[in-house]
C-alpha cells in the first residue's frame, strides 16, 4: 500500500466493484422490441431506441458458452 493510499482504497481502480477486469465500462448492445435495431447504450443513459423511440429493450444474448449441470 502506497502512504498516500488511505486503508480501504484499492491500487487499481478498475478491480474492485468499479465494473471489471481493469477495463472501463464499455457500451452494451441492446436489441429494440419494436424495430429490431442495434442500439449501443452506456450506463447512465436513458434506455430508449434511437430509430424508433422505444423503451423496450433486449440485452443482446452473449457469445460466451453457457453450460449448466443438471442432476
Amino acid at each position: 500500500m502506497n502512504q498516500s493510499q488511505q486503508p480501504g482504497q484499492n491500487a487499481n481502480p478498475g478491480s474492485a466493484a468499479g465494473g471489471g477486469f481493469g477495463q472501463p465500462r464499455q457500451e452494451m448492445e441492446y436489441i429494440c422490441a419494436d424495430c429490431g435495431a442495434k442500439n449501443e447504450i452506456k450506463s447512465r443513459e436513458p434506455i430508449r431506441c434511437r430509430e424508433c423511440g422505444h423503451r423496450i429493450m433486449y440485452k443482446k444474448r452473449t457469445k460466451r458458452m453457457v453450460q449448466f449441470e443438471a442432476r
